[in-house]
C-alpha cells in the first residue's frame, strides 16, 4: 500500500492550508462573535477549485476526486468547522447528487454554480420530528398537473436562508412507505410559498448559516424532480453517503488542530519547573489525541480512496464518519483540558473546537446511526455498496 500522496495532492492541500491561514484565521474571532458568513469567501473557495472535486470537466469538474476534496476539507478544518461545511452544502452533496441522478437540463442549470460557489447550496431533510428516521418526515408535494404543490417544514438545514437553490427531500405518495418520497430541486428564493429563518442558537458552528423552511402550497415545477417521483429515499441515502465523508474529513482537521494547539501549548505552559509537556498525564493525553488522530486519518482516507476506485464503500464511510468523529470530540476535550482554566475562556479557540466538535458526532447520520450501519454490514445483515 502507497502512504504517499502526490506531488499535485502535496499541492492541493498546501493551497487549502494557506488559504485557512490568510483568508479565514485572522478574521476568524470577529466573525464568530457575530456569528458572521461571508457568502464572498465561498466564492473565493470555489475559484479554487474547492467544490469541483469528483465532477466531470463539462460541468466545471477539476480531475480531482474525493481523496482530494477530503484533504482540503481536512486543512480547512484545522482552523474553523464553520468553513468546513460548503464543501459539502456545494460539491458532496448537491453537486454529486444532481450530477448522478439528475436530467442534463438540471446539470446544466444548476452544477456549475455550487461549482463555482457562486450559487449557495444546501440540502433539507431533518424535521422537528425527523432526524435519523428519514422516513418518518412529514412534509408532503401534491401533484397539481403543471407543477408540485409542497406542505410541511424542514429545520436545522444548513444554509437554508441563504441558500440559492438546494435539494429537498418529501413524501409524494405516503402510502408507498419510503418508496413514496421525492426529491426536488428548489430555489427558495424565487419559489412562492417557502418562508426562509435563521437559528442562531447554536452551542457551535457560528459562522455556518443554519436556518429553517416552511413550506405553504410551494410551487415547484414538473422539470424539478431529480430523478424520478418516488426514488426520493434512494437518492437520499446515496447522497448521505458522500456527504458523510465531508464530515469525516472535517472531523480529522478539528482533531489535528486541536492536537497541534494542545501540543504547542504543552511546549510553553510551565509548572513544577518544566514545561507540562514534560509530564506523564500529559503526555498521555497527548499520545492519546495522536494515536486516534492518526488511526481517524487513515480510515478517512481509505474511504475516499475506494470512492475515487469506484469500490463499494459505504461501510468504510460510516467506520470514518464515526472514528473521526469519536476522535474529534476527544481530542477537543483533551485539549480544554490541558489549556486548564484557558481552556474555558474564549480567548482562545480550545473551547471553539470542543463547541464545533460536538456536531460531528449528529450531522450525516448521528454515531449511533453509524453503529447500526456498521454492525448491520458486519453481521451481513446489509450489503457494502457504493
Amino acid at each position: 500500500m502507497n502512504f504517499e500522496l502526490t506531488e499535485d495532492q502535496r499541492l492541493i492541500q498546501d493551497t487549502a492550508r494557506r488559504f485557512a491561514a490568510s483568508e479565514i484565521a485572522p478574521t476568524l474571532e470577529e466573525e464568530e462573535s457575530k456569528h458572521e458568513f461571508r457568502a464572498g469567501r465561498v466564492a473565493q473557495m470555489g475559484k479554487l477549485g474547492f467544490f469541483s472535486c469528483a465532477l466531470p470537466e463539462e460541468l466545471g469538474g477539476s480531475g480531482m476526486g474525493f481523496m482530494e476534496s477530503v484533504l482540503m476539507a481536512e486543512q480547512i478544518g484545522r482552523v474553523s468547522a464553520s468553513w468546513r461545511v460548503p464543501f459539502n452544502m456545494q460539491n458532496l452533496g448537491p453537486a454529486l447528487t444532481v450530477t448522478k441522478f439528475g436530467s442534463e437540463a438540471q446539470k446544466k442549470k444548476y452544477v456549475s454554480g455550487w461549482v463555482a460557489g457562486s450559487q449557495l447550496g444546501f440540502f433539507a431533510m431533518t424535521e422537528p420530528n425527523t432526524g435519523s428516521d428519514v422516513a418518518s418526515m412529514k412534509t408532503h408535494a401534491i401533484d397539481r398537473g403543471d407543477h408540485w404543490e409542497v406542505h410541511g417544514n424542514k429545520i436545522w438545514i444548513s444554509q437554508a436562508h441563504v441558500g440559492d437553490a438546494g435539494l429537498l427531500y418529501a413524501y409524494t405518495d405516503r402510502a408507498k412507505g419510503n418508496k413514496g418520497i421525492t426529491a426536488f430541486i428548489i430555489e427558495p428564493k424565487t419559489m412562492h410559498g417557502c418562508t426562509a429563518r435563521a437559528i442562531e442558537t447554536k452551542l457551535g458552528l457560528k459562522c455556518a448559516p443554519t436556518g429553517e423552511f416552511v413550506f405553504d402550497a410551494m410551487k415547484v415545477p414538473k422539470e424539478n424532480v431529480l430523478g424520478k417521483p418516488g426514488n426520493g429515499f434512494q437518492i437520499c441515502m446515496w447522497q448521505l453517503n458522500q456527504t458523510r465523508l465531508g464530515c469525516a474529513a472535517g472531523a480529522l482537521g478539528v482533531a489535528g488542530g486541536a492536537l497541534e494547539l494542545a501540543v504547542n501549548y504543552a511546549n510553553e505552559r510551565t509548572q513544577f519547573g518544566k514545561p507540562i509537556s514534560q509530564h506523564q498525564m500529559v503526555q498521555a493525553q497527548i499520545a492519546e489525541m495522536a494515536v486516534e488522530h492518526q488511526a481517524a486519518q487513515m480510515l478517512v482516507y481509505r474511504a475516499a480512496w475506494l470512492k475515487d476506485h469506484g469500490k463499494p464503500n459505504q461501510y468504510e464511510t460510516s467506520v470514518a464518519k464515526y472514528a473521526a468523529s469519536e476522535a474529534a470530540v476527544h481530542a477537543a476535550n483533551e485539549c480544554m483540558k490541558i489549556f486548564g482554566s484557558y481552556g474555558f475562556s474564549t480567548e482562545y479557540p480550545a473551547e471553539r473546537f470542543y463547541r464545533d466538535a460536538k456536531s460531528l458526532q449528529v450531522v450525516e447520520g448521528t454515531s449511533n446511526i453509524q453503529k447500526i450501519i456498521i454492525s448491520g454490514m458486519a453481521c451481513g445483515a446489509t450489503p457494502n455498496r457504493e
